[in-house]
């Protein structure tokens, strides 16, 4: 289907050209010569406005992934969103714990607890924004370089191998 166009926004999203060079540009395609670099950032201070459990995450996660060259002053936004989505996560999470799934209804019926919503939109975005900064197993092995050595096995030398 040599030529057939694509729906916008469909298929999985092009791995960016400083990856493919960090893996040694294993698919040989020809590398994109004008893509944008914004540099990368050695550390970054947290945002005030992040506080409590969105703000620890982001003490956790934005120098790992600043040491891992992974962040670029463009992505800092989605370090905050999903920061941001995690504090939301815990907050709820408590007040579900506390109160329960249900709670009384202004007019006296069981209804479910608007926390819950909470819980599952800041599980959504915390597994979006996650993604785009390789903070899941999947998306981490897209962004991994090529360039790590592998261990090897440790019995191939006692049978003989290499």
């Amino acid at each position: 289907m040599k030529g057939a166009k694509r729906a916008p926004g469909g298929g999985r999203k092009p791995k960016p050209t400083a990856r493919k060079i960090a893996a040694g540009n294993p698919g040989k395609r020809v590398l994109n010569k004008n893509a944008p670099e914004f540099g990368k950032l050695a550390a970054v201070d947290r945002p005030e406005w992040l506080v409590d459990e969105a703000g620890a995450m982001w003490d956790t996660v934005v120098p790992l992934l600043c040491s891992q060259r992974v962040i670029e002053p463009t992505d800092l936004h989605n370090a905050e969103a999903f920061c941001a989505a995690y504090g939301r996560w815990r907050i709820a999470e408590r007040e579900v714990a506390k109160e329960g799934i249900t709670i009384c209804g202004p007019m006296g019926g069981t209804v479910k607890n608007p926390a819950v919503t909470v819980i599952n939109e800041a599980l959504r975005q915390m597994a979006m924004f996650g993604s785009l900064l390789g903070l899941d197993p999947s998306s981490r092995t897209r962004l991994m370089s090529g360039s790590r050595t592998s261990a090897g096995n440790p019995f191939a030398e006692l049978l003989g191998g290499s």
